[in-house]
């Protein structure tokens, strides 16, 4: 990827709403070839969407929840069976912001979750234990947002920093 394109990324992971006017000035290039840019990241799916990252403890989120799995050993056979209900699982708990395969501290499962309190986070992880003959929790690290020591806090900004090696303003 060209150093145009990554600071590009960069920016629009900084901010999103500025316009490509805006963003042609910052990068040093013309707002049609900035637009051709994000119109084929978007076709590309490099760019996949854009949000807004919200304060989770002002709406409400005390809990994040960082969960480690050890997949059960089963026969190939389950393995459909397998995925379709850790889909089901995903799909009922709406607060599941992201699961995955990995490697690390013998687990080879990882889901971030969040929680409103402490009782909403136990009763996902009973839910979660009921689907026991998928899963072991092998570990799991809350972070409190009511936390005041939080000294980077989650942000896409910080990411965007990072793929252009900028410093943080």
């Amino acid at each position: 990827m060209k150093d145009a394109e990554l600071r590009l990324i960069s920016e629009l992971m900084k901010n999103s709403r500025r316009s490509d006017r805006e963003l042609a000035k910052v990068l040093g290039v013309s707002q049609p070839t900035v637009s051709r840019m994000i119109k084929r990241f978007e076709k590309e799916e490099i760019i996949q969407g854009y949000c807004a990252i919200p304060n989770l403890a002002k709406l409400g989120m005390e809990i994040v929840a960082i969960i480690l799995f050890k997949l059960k050993h089963q026969s190939q056979s389950d393995s459909s069976a397998r995925m379709e209900k850790a889909e089901e699982f995903a799909e009922k708990h709406l607060n599941l912001i992201f699961a995955s395969s990995g490697i690390g501290s013998m687990s080879d499962r990882v889901a971030i979750s969040v929680h409103k309190s402490y009782s909403d986070y136990t009763r996902f992880v009973q839910d979660l234990r009921e689907h026991s003959e998928l899963y072991a929790i092998v570990d799991t690290f809350l972070i409190s947002y009511k936390s005041d020591s939080i000294p980077k806090p989650l942000s896409f900004k910080t990411l965007g920093d990072y793929i252009t090696k900028e410093k943080p303003e």
